[in-house]
């Protein structure tokens, strides 16, 4: 069945893996469009791999279709099949423009894609939507490739400038109704490189914080004893963790009293652990492992300052603007990061928190004894950064936004009139 304008507006969102506890600005999302109405369905490339989700999964509506090839070769099989005896001609045109990348990964999205199609055919979408440049752009692309569903795609970071091929990126965006992308940082890169910002394509979408779910403490609990310096992030080599432990082994040798608190996980964490015992940091640095959102939120509450060193990688792998800084502003702990990416479009330094150099443990150690020190200091940065995020980076904000892009003005009327 082809895409008919007249039927009811039904978001597809193609994702990499759901659920995914560090990818909550997906969820929140769904979440918010759910809440003004929208139907939306959840197809994810890959199964979940067990680690721990989102409290706030409970509340999403939309049903999940997985489309990896564990547990589901022959059904991709005969989904492709059916596929190519009703539409012959696109699907042996995509699969062809497919085999041209010689690339495997290619490939196997292009079968996934045809296990999509089949799926959105007896029970149809008006709309993809795909988070990251790879895996699910590819799979929206050759959907629409082969039943000409509209599709727009949201470009983050490592992906767009160590991932995905620019030739590859370049056909996405051509295709596409629409390219999002999350820091204006970003959609220069991309109008740089790829050029197509002039016909309207190319937006700037902030990532949305729910900010319901972030209480904002002044007073933080921690204050009547050692000060806790938090970080939350994937344990890889982009976050700067490490340039954050040797920091903090300047401070201890300074004799500063403070507690460093790590949660997350990732391929560094032996590394880091390593790390921790060689500077002697036992008694200082906690690595605290994957947590669930509700420890988070506790993490932030009994935090005094908040840190995130980003650094680019030698590959060129960089953050966007990490969700994790907007949920700590948006809690009121006064935050230390770098002027990496998109960083400075959320942190203003010396206003709403406090930027210094990437790769740069001194520096680091500067700005967290300032705070360390000075309680004025991070109430007054607290105070900004909390008024900043609800100012420039509130969920609502987002939501109309992605309204506005993913259909005409008149459906997005239609839809927050019966939410």
């Amino acid at each position: 069945m082809q895409y008919q304008p007249e039927q009811t507006p039904t978001i597809g969102y193609v994702v990499s893996t759901w659920p995914r506890l560090s990818q909550t600005f997906v969820l929140n999302e769904i979440l918010a469009l759910e809440q003004r109405g929208l139907p939306v369905r959840i197809f994810s490339i890959k199964d979940p791999g067990g680690e721990p989700i989102h409290a706030k999964l409970a509340k999403v509506r939309a049903p999940v279709a997985y489309l990896s090839f564990r547990r589901r070769r022959r059904a991709i099989l005969a989904a492709n099949l059916r596929i190519a005896r009703a539409l012959p001609g696109r699907y042996f045109r995509t699969l062809l423009r497919a085999l041209r990348y010689g690339r495997r990964d290619v490939l196997r999205c292009f079968f996934q894609a045809g296990y999509l199609a089949d799926l959105v055919r007896r029970d149809p979408v008006t709309h993809l939507h795909a988070h990251f440049t790879t895996a699910p752009t590819l799979v929206a692309m050759f959907t629409h490739d082969l039943v000409r569903i509209p599709y727009t795609f949201t470009a983050h970071a490592r992906d767009i400038y160590a991932d995905t091929q620019p030739e590859l990126l370049r056909a996405e965006m051509q295709r596409a109704q629409a390219v999002i992308t999350c820091t204006e940082y970003n959609r220069e890169y991309l109008s740089s490189q790829v050029g197509v910002a002039t016909n309207g394509k190319l937006h700037c979408i902030y990532h949305g914080l729910d900010l319901s779910q972030f209480q904002f403490m002044g007073q933080r609990a921690s204050d009547s004893g050692p000060l806790v310096i938090l970080s939350v992030a994937r344990l890889v080599e982009k976050k700067g963790l490490g340039d954050l432990l040797v920091a903090a082994d300047i401070l201890r040798r300074r004799g500063l009293c403070f507690q460093v608190e790590i949660i997350g996980d990732g391929p560094l964490r032996r590394a880091l652990e390593v790390q921790v015992m060689q500077l002697g940091l036992s008694d200082r640095v906690k690595l605290l492992g994957a947590q669930t959102d509700d420890m988070v939120c506790l993490a932030y509450q009994r935090a005094s300052i908040f840190a995130l060193p980003c650094v680019m990688t030698a590959d060129g792998d960089r953050d966007g603007i990490p969700n994790v800084l907007l949920e700590a502003m948006g809690s009121g702990v006064p935050v230390v990061s770098t002027p990496v990416s998109g960083v400075p479009e959320l942190i203003e330094s010396e206003r709403n928190g406090l930027l210094v150099p990437p790769n740069d443990p001194q520096a680091i150690a500067k700005a967290l004894e300032r705070l360390l020190a000075d309680p004025e200091l991070r109430a007054r940065l607290a105070w900004a950064a909390r008024a900043k995020v609800e100012e420039r980076f509130a969920i609502d904000h987002s939501a109309e936004q992605l309204l506005a892009v993913f259909m005409p003005a008149q459906r997005g009327e239609a839809i927050c009139a019966r939410s």
